[in-house]
């Protein structure tokens, strides 16, 4: 069986095969890539508690990381917020490395040789993403909005880097170079989603399910072409075709919903399949949310669920959620966080106060009515004007929410009838979900770095109304996901968390200087 290449040689050489033409442009993107992962892993090793590190000295011309073995490495500066490929190499001790995979397999810590394959992946994927865009890649100023993308997968096709901290932004295993051509959104590719026929009495279904996807006694479940192939080794009827959105394995119909697939690969961190729970749980969580975004005076949409099933198996399910076109209204476009940094937009520092102020002013709403957030730049969209000015947010996915029934029940809302990783009353955990994701991953990967990440709070959080919450926001440090720690201690489960330095302080500190 063919194994897919996971080197930057191994991608061009299938590449000069299944895309000889494409294959100078990858050749001339590869060092470019492997200065953005080696950014992603620098930001980690100097942020993160990895267990191997002895100590960090930072000074005017650079960071220097001390190693439990005696080794130091020696790098720039490391702003925890800057999304630009700033670090082209480091030293470990006298030795350059301008590759993350070989640093990482130098640094000989447990569990590295396996993270540096998934880094060497990483890099040749991103390498790849970037020589397969052939759109631009930034929107530019004086645009305007109406010239922009007009459908909701454009936009999301323009997220060419993918995961704007994470070293495996674009590791994709298990994924050849034709695959990754023929499902990946940055490529432009339309998916022929297909369907498996189950006996309805075998599945678990959550609201409604459409008729065309119903065969008498049997339910239709939609199903992603390399899931059919890889994982279920099973056939399928051709539906409908699809574009893929960036998440891969969610896809947006013409004129229709957007159909969430199971795809069980593994993406940056995660298996992505569709768990029994969620599909059990989809439609209380999504009427739930419809109640709680109408409690935002009209800041917040949430997409809702239209209909979820499953076989008893997260590896073939579906959910069918409505698209967030839907709230856009005449004249307004619908633009996924994520996609922001290749407009023009935040750019200004009004325009990226307005924005910041928009989404703390829902997200904290929400944490305080007892609802966390997972608003990354993904889930998060936001509704923008034909002059540009974000309007609205539109939030979609629930699987990740956080809800604390203490918090709910003080403000007189019932809780959903939902139990499992969803439910906690744990402060910490709930300020963790929505800062990590919101605060240290939607905002600051808009902003593009600390200071003006700084600024643009600075500028927005005297409008709010003092709270414990707030206050943490204020004056604690910024709880981020350990991205790198988990994948170099993958038997520990759950997520794992550092902190960040408090923009705000860096923002002062700029101030005072």
């Amino acid at each position: 069986m063919h194994r897919p290449p996971t080197t930057d040689a191994g991608i061009a050489e299938e590449l000069a095969a299944v895309r000889p033409g494409l294959l100078p442009r990858y050749t001339a993107r590869l060092p470019g890539a492997r200065a953005a992962v080696l950014t992603r892993l620098w930001r980690a090793l100097a942020h993160e508690p990895l267990p191997w590190l002895a100590g960090r000295v930072s000074g005017a011309h650079g960071l220097a990381l001390r190693l439990a073995d005696g080794r130091t490495l020696y790098g720039p500066p490391a702003d925890p917020y800057a999304t630009g490929a700033y670090v082209g190499a480091v030293r470990l001790d006298r030795e350059r490395y301008d590759d993350p995979a070989r640093l990482v397999a130098a640094l000989g810590v447990r569990h590295s040789s396996a993270f540096a394959a998934e880094l060497a992946h990483s890099v040749a994927s991103l390498a790849l993403s970037r020589a397969g865009a052939d759109h631009p890649r930034e929107w530019p100023a004086g645009v305007r909005l109406a010239e922009g993308p007009g459908e909701d997968w454009e936009w999301e096709r323009r997220v060419v880097d993918g995961h704007p901290f994470h070293p495996n932004c674009r590791s994709r295993p298990g994924f050849s170079v034709a695959d990754q051509l023929a499902y990946g959104p940055e490529h432009g590719p339309v998916v022929e989603l297909g369907t498996v026929p189950v006996p309805a009495a075998d599945c678990l279904l959550s609201g409604d399910w459409p008729d065309e996807l119903r065969d008498g006694k049997r339910l239709l479940l939609p199903v992603h072409p390399w899931q059919a192939a890889h994982v279920l080794g099973r056939s399928y009827d051709v539906w409908r075709p699809a574009r893929p959105l960036m998440s891969l394995r969610t896809l947006a119909l013409p004129g229709g919903p957007h159909v969430k697939t199971a795809l069980s690969a593994r993406l940056t961190s995660s298996v992505r399949d569709i768990s029994v729970s969620s599909v059990r749980s989809a439609a209380a969580l999504s009427a739930f949310a419809e109640d709680l975004a109408a409690r935002t005076d009209g800041l917040l949409h949430i997409t809702r669920t239209l209909g979820a099933a499953t076989a008893h198996s997260p590896d073939l399910a579906a959910l069918l959620r409505e698209s967030p076109q839907v709230y856009a209204g005449p004249g307004e476009r619908v633009v996924p966080v994520a996609a922001l940094a290749t407009t023009s937009l935040p750019g200004s520092p009004a325009w990226l106060a307005a924005f910041t102020r928009l989404a703390l002013a829902v997200g904290l709403r929400l944490l305080d009515l007892g609802v966390a957030l997972e608003a990354h730049g993904q889930n998060l969209l936001v509704v923008l004007a034909a002059d540009g000015s974000p309007l609205r947010l539109v939030y979609r996915d629930l699987a990740d929410i956080r809800i604390s029934p203490a918090r709910l029940a003080r403000h007189g809302i019932a809780p959903p009838a939902l139990a499992g990783r969803l439910i906690t009353d744990d402060d910490t955990a709930l300020r963790r979900k929505l800062f990590g994701s919101l605060v240290a991953g939607a905002l600051a990967a808009t902003a593009g770095s600390g200071p003006a990440l700084g600024a643009a709070l600075a500028t927005a959080l005297p409008d709010f109304a003092p709270t414990p919450d707030l206050a943490a926001l204020r004056h604690g440090p910024l709880p981020a996901k350990a991205l790198t720690l988990m994948r170099l201690d993958p038997e520990t489960p759950g997520d794992r968390w550092t902190s960040l330095p408090n923009p705000l302080v860096l923002e002062r500190g700029r101030s005072d200087q």
